[in-house]
């Protein structure tokens, strides 16, 4: 038995419940990285948790791949991929554009997600074939937008400080012929492109739960998204998405310039 909507919802539901009140209340933060700065707050831990005992209690049978404990039955037909909160910095920082990740596998391929935004009410959805959304303003089907090239799309990335060597050059080439670029908003920047808003976001260094949940999310929308080299991008690593099929192929030729 494969999962539905209403058990992803119970889902960040339950992640809702241990993030939102810990929102904007001056948290504990705990760095994981030695020399830098990876934080990760008790709003995490708790999601997770949360999100793994549902899972768990109803689909034993199921993987889990998680940021914050251990990951289990990874060689499994179904695995459950989850980030309690994408986007901790933002999160930490007071901004409403981080999220909670909900991706599922099969076979190893990314095929239902659910990306929660509980301060703003957001939820988008992957049920499989198509996207979702609901929210303040209603609810709806998500389709991505066709901008036409290059010169007329509006451009995301977490940071452009996280691109070194020929990586920087390529993202600044492909940044230089936009019509807008825009820094900083995590996992929401990918639901935006699922609805329509924007039509490209390149990234890197990214791990397989803070794309897992979004795979589907945008190639259901309409969308495409690869690592720089063409690839599927469950493993994570150097990924651009897109709103159509040319866009994507002219950011893929820039970046994978030599």
């Amino acid at each position: 038995m494969l999962p539905d909507r209403a058990f992803f919802d119970r889902l960040a539901d339950a992640a809702k419940a241990e993030t939102l009140p810990r929102f904007r209340t001056g948290m504990d933060i705990v760095n994981k990285q030695q020399g830098g700065f990876d934080p990760v707050t008790e709003g995490d831990r708790a999601a997770e948790a949360a999100i793994r005992a549902l899972i768990e209690a109803e689909f034993p049978e199921h993987g889990i791949l998680g940021e914050e404990q251990g990951n289990i039955g990874l060689d499994r037909e179904h695995v459950w991929v989850i980030d309690p909160i994408d986007g901790t910095r933002a999160f930490i920082s007071g901004l409403p554009v981080w999220g909670t990740l909900i991706g599922f596998q099969s076979s190893g391929r990314a095929v239902m997600g659910m990306m929660d935004q509980p301060f703003t009410g957001e939820r988008y959805f992957a049920d499989g074939e198509s996207s979702w959304y609901r929210g303040p303003d209603g609810a709806r089907q998500l389709m991505t937008r066709d901008c036409g090239s290059l010169e007329n799309a509006i451009l995301f990335t977490t940071s452009p400080h996280l691109f070194t060597g020929t990586e920087a050059v390529r993202f600044q080439a492909i940044q230089d012929r936009v019509r807008l670029f825009r820094y900083g908003i995590d996992c929401y920047a990918y639901a935006l492109l699922s609805a329509g808003h924007v039509d490209l976001v390149i990234e890197n260094v990214l791990k397989p739960y803070d794309v897992g949940a979004l795979i589907p999310l945008i190639e259901q929308a309409g969308g495409v998204i690869t690592t720089w080299d063409g690839g599927r991008p469950e493993l994570g690593g150097s990924i651009v998405a897109a709103g159509s099929r040319v866009l994507h192929e002219q950011a893929l030729a820039m970046l994978a310039e030599r």
